[in-house]
């Protein structure tokens, strides 16, 4: 099984509309930072009870030497620089991280990264989801900025196009 560490973002739009499964379809379980977990239960809403109520498919785990994270600061806000040390420690088979700064950094660490849109798009390769351009509209509905160009391209690797 891969060790898969989780930020916020990505468990938030997931949550957000209503396939937060399909990272336990896909990893069967994740790994989230303690500083994730306190970011995405901040608040009672959607993402909260679904992460709370997930059972042991998220688990929750601090970081061993929290002395890294002044090493980060500058750029990253606390769950990200979480998720680079704790990917860092236990030698993650890959990060799920949506925000620029944070994929170029795990990049640079040697790490090997995602993002939610390459959840969904590996999602429908494996047949977890039908379409990828609802599950698109409904995100940005919620709030997720996405790019239209960036748009066209997940489409086009989905296998479909925005007329579908």
């Amino acid at each position: 099984m891969l060790k898969v560490i989780v930020n916020s973002t990505p468990i938030i739009v997931l949550c957000g509309i209503g396939k937060l499964g399909i990272l336990r379809e896909l990893y069967g379980k994740v790994t989230i930072p303690t500083a994730v977990y306190r970011e995405v239960t901040a608040m009672e809403d959607s993402a909260c009870m679904q992460v709370r109520n997930a059972g042991s498919w998220i688990h929750v785990e601090s970081i061993r030497d929290d002395t890294e994270k002044k090493m980060y600061k500058a750029k990253l806000h606390a769950g990200e620089v979480e998720v680079m040390i704790l990917a860092q420690e236990q030698k993650a088979d890959l990060v799920i991280i949506d925000d620029n700064a944070a994929k170029k950094t795990a990049k640079y660490l040697g790490l090997s990264v995602t993002g939610t849109l390459g959840v969904l798009l590996k999602a429908k390769r494996q047949g977890i989801v039908q379409r990828v351009d609802t599950l698109l509209a409904e995100m940005k509905r919620n709030g997720f900025y996405l790019d239209s160009r960036v748009e066209a391209f997940v489409l086009e690797q989905a296998g479909e196009s925005p007329k579908d």
